[in-house]
């Protein structure tokens, strides 16, 4: 196989080559090393590259595995992280000036984890400063190119072929938005089914941490390896270990998808709605039974998530709001500011509010078994505008960026990105599917099923 295409293997197709000694994990280390070299100077993905580590790793694992010591798919696997995740005397700068010296002197549990399944660090990942924003336009290191969303390093990571997978975060969509502009799947799963030891904190009731990948098999595989409890974490779920790839290629017939009217359409680009219309078609021809519905509490989310998610960012923050406002950025700054001004009554009320808005989520999922919606209400906006204009109205683009994808982190369901089309820029598209609490094999199952009667996934916006 010519180095040019391995950058671009699946995670499952490398897994097997590597498996059957077919393919070395240095001469897959080494042909990712030379597309970071060849890539990122325009795409600015990496905050940290570390190269002469991920050659040591790569030789450590074809040893391991030439010795019979395979651990599984993600042995000699080239990953990447969002920089806010903690590993262990390598930089951690969480996209800030803040913290731009911060070395860990511990792992996070996912970076155990995937140390532990053999998988390969490359690097630290581009991300909006502090994860406070929907674009990755960070004012200290420069703009991710140009997948939008606060894990925007790691989308343009993963689409390029810079890593097989990554890992953002999910607050308000930063795994999703990001996921749906770069053509690539992204999950979040579900509130509390992965460990969030050692990953910076935004929002503590609202942060998820989710994988992104080419395919939606990549995901699973990926999701079986960081998913699972941990005491040390005291927001994760206490549940049996699972295999998400279980059901992946069983029959979605019957299964009822509920496509909400309500708020995620007020606002939307003609060809984004035309796109998630036909995805919606996809399934039907499946055999999902799939019909609109109406959630009204839906409308109540921005107020919701926006007076939550400020709110604990700025306690999070408040010391160095007070000591060094002005390493900051602006755009992060002002929103911290506002959130330390929300009075308690408002951040207890959003509270309130969120446990109704729960409800009449958890009353629809009686009924439906996914519900169906756009991921990102436009395709990915141009670096430096600070506006967008979706039907004929000019919105704020940190504002509406993430506003389809917040309902999902409000009430914790498990929800997944995948490539649904392409503008007619040649701007990637992408179709959200979220299921009930814990079921996140059943929207991987249902994900995978469109993907397999696509071919989305196999075409890639230029580099």
């Amino acid at each position: 196989m010519q180095t040019n295409e391995l950058h671009y293997l699946t995670v499952s197709d490398a897994a097997s080559l590597i498996e059957s000694r077919q393919l070395s994990p240095v001469e897959l280390v080494e042909a990712h090393l030379e597309r970071i070299e060849q890539t990122d100077e325009r795409l600015n993905s990496f905050v940290t590259l570390l190269a002469d580590e991920a050659r040591s790793a790569a030789a450590d694992a074809e040893s391991a595995i030439q010795g019979g010591g395979y651990l599984g798919p993600l042995h000699g696997i080239p990953i990447g992280l969002k920089d806010l995740y903690y590993t262990k005397g390598i930089r951690t700068t969480v996209g800030s000036k803040i913290m731009g010296d911060f070395i860990p002197d511990y792992d996070a549990a996912v970076t155990e984890r995937f140390r532990d399944a053999g998988a390969i660090l490359l690097g630290k990942l581009q991300m909006h400063e502090f994860a406070l924003g929907a674009t990755s336009e960070n004012p200290h290191h420069g703009p991710a190119r140009n997948p939008g969303g606060s894990s925007g390093g790691s989308g343009a990571a993963v689409a390029s072929g810079q890593c097989m997978a990554a890992l953002g975060s999910d607050t308000g969509g930063s795994v999703r938005i990001p996921s749906s502009a770069c053509g690539i799947v992204g999950l979040k799963p579900t509130f509390g089914r992965v460990s969030r030891r050692g990953v910076f904190p935004l929002s503590n009731s609202l942060d998820t941490v989710g994988p992104m990948t080419r395919t939606v098999t990549d995901n699973a595989i990926v999701m079986n390896v960081i998913a699972g409890y941990d005491e040390r974490d005291q927001s994760c779920a206490n549940r049996p270990d699972e295999d998400f790839t279980r059901l992946l290629g069983q029959d979605i017939s019957g299964l009822r998808i509920g496509v909400p009217q309500d708020y995620f359409y007020d606002m939307i680009d003609d060809e984004v709605r035309a796109a998630v219309q036909q995805a919606a078609r996809t399934l039907e021809g499946l055999g999902a039974q799939v019909e609109e519905c109406s959630i009204p509490a839906l409308n109540d989310s921005i107020s919701i998530s926006g007076a939550i998610l400020l709110t604990e960012a700025a306690e999070i923050h408040l010391d160095n709001l007070r000591e060094r406002p002005d390493d900051f950025g602006s755009d992060v700054r002002g929103r911290l500011e506002e959130g330390a001004m929300t009075p308690a009554v408002s951040y207890i009320a959003a509270q309130r509010a969120r446990t109704e808005f729960n409800r009449a989520i958890a009353e629809a999922m009686k009924t439906y078994d996914i519900l169906l919606a756009p991921t990102n209400a436009v395709p990915a906006p141009r670096i430096g505008e600070n506006v967008v204009e979706v039907g004929g109205v000019t919105e704020a683009k940190l504002a509406l960026m993430p506003r389809l994808t917040r309902p999902h982190n409000i009430c914790g369901i498990p929800t997944i990105s995948v490539p649904c089309g392409f503008s007619s820029e040649g701007l990637p598209i992408g179709v959200q599917l979220a299921a009930r609490p814990f079921e996140d094999a059943l929207a991987l199952q249902v994900a995978y099923a469109y993907e397999q009667a696509t071919d989305w996934h196999s075409q890639r916006p230029p580099v």
